[in-house]
Formats: structure tokens, sequence, C-alpha cells
């Protein structure tokens, strides 16, 4: 499967552009099987010699702009959002993300990603700090269910891993650049970012909360796979388009 080409940038202009900052990557193992159910009988499940991973990654949002051409909205402009996801391909090509859940801090970012990216965005009151290397970051949703959703996570930031090569763990999990959404009439939908690879480091995991994979019909390992951290990139943004 080629890994590279969904980093070639789309001919023509972005949609969208946004600027994604401070990402904490955590990622656990999981099989397969635990995944089917909860993604569309199109998709495969991407795997990492022969092993599936949901990530949990929370990060901060900056600078959102709908088009182009607007200035960036200002009830959306900066906010926080995390998303749990895992990875997926589409008859052995076009690998890329299926995201379970995303929460954010802007309503209108919400409404927005519902709407016209029909993404699985939740309002949810969100806050982080920010110490030198530490940093800590609280969510916890609105519009819930019976079932909690929350994330607590306290972590450091670590040494400088550079940018991942191609084939690597790292790679496959940071390095997404397709994302699939279904229609509420089953229609599966791909779009597609584009920006340079991320930076990335390590982390450490001071101490971890959450109840987003079980809100989500997951069941969370006992031991991590990875924990990355990125200082960010700049993204264009490009539309959904009949992905079958």
């Amino acid at each position: 499967m080629d890994r590279l080409a969904p980093q070639r940038r789309p001919e023509g202009a972005p949609g969208g552009l946004q600027k994604w900052r401070n990402l904490l990557f955590v990622h656990w193992e999981v099989p397969v099987a635990a995944l089917r159910p909860h993604v569309p009988p199109a998709l495969a499940i991407d795997t990492f010699e022969g092993k599936a991973y949901v990530g949990l990654v929370p990060f901060e949002m900056h600078e959102v702009r709908p088009t182009r051409f607007l200035p960036p909205v200002p009830t959306a402009r900066t906010f926080l959002e995390t998303n749990v996801r895992t990875y997926v391909h589409l008859r052995e090509r076009d690998p890329g993300v299926w995201f379970f859940s995303l929460e954010a801090s802007s309503a209108l970012a919400v409404l927005g990603a519902r709407a016209f990216f029909h993404l699985p965005y939740w309002h949810a009151h969100m806050e982080q700090a920010r110490e030198g290397h530490r940093v800590s970051y609280r969510s916890r949703r609105h519009w819930a269910s019976a079932a909690p959703a929350t994330l607590e996570v306290d972590y450091e930031t670590g040494d400088d891993l550079g940018v991942a090569s191609e084939g690597t763990l790292e790679h496959f999990l940071v390095e997404r650049y397709y994302l699939y959404a279904a229609t509420s009439g089953g229609k599966l939908l791909r779009g597609q970012v584009h920006h340079r690879p991320y930076p990335i480091r390590g982390a450490r995991i001071r101490s971890l909360d959450e109840s987003l994979l079980a809100a989500a019909g997951l069941q969370r390992p006992d031991e991590r796979a990875s924990v990355l951290w990125s200082e960010g990139v700049d993204v264009e943004i490009f539309g959904l388009k009949r992905a079958l």
C-alpha cells in the first residue's frame, strides 16, 4: 500500500485553513475484531505488522478559517479538541482515519463539523494548562448520553525525534492525511488535509483518566503502545468527496 501518496498536496485551492498545535498522540494496541463493529463494512482496518491501534489525540485548534478568503470566525477561532480514532483503508489504498468521536470546546465548530463534514463531534467543557514541559488537559462532554465522556491527562514532553520515517510505527500512527466519514444515509465520504510532516517528540504520561474510549464502545487496554507529542502544523483542508 502506498502510504506516501496521501501526503502529496491535492491540486486546486483548499476549502479552509487551520493550525493544529500541541498535539498529544496516545495509542493502544487493540484487536481488529474489537474495532470491526464500529467501522463501516466498506473500510478495512489498517494494521502495522498485523496489529491495529486506537488513538486518543488532545490538541489545540488555532486560526480556523472556513474558507481561505474569510478571516477566522471569532467564536471558533481558537479552541481545544480531542479525537478518538483508528486507522482504515479502502481496498488496499488511501490509508486514513476513522473517527469514533471528536470533542471540541467551540459549540459553533461542533455544529459546523457535524453539518458539513458528517463527523461525530461533541461539545465539551475543556481546559489546558502548561508549565514548561508539563501539560495538564481536561475535557468533559456536554450533550452527553448516560455514558460519561471525560478526559484528564497530565504529561511531559520529551526528546526530539525529528520527522517519522516511512515504515515505522510512528509514521503509521501520525502521518494520516485522509479522513473518512459517513452520511446519515450511509454514503461513504473521504476528505483530505495537507501539511508538512509532523515534527515529533517523545512524551511521558504522568496520569491519565478517561472514559472517551468506553463512550465509543471500546475497551481500553492497560498498557499504552505509543506516546508522542508534536508542536503542530499549519493545515490546508480539502472538501469531502464520494469514496465509493
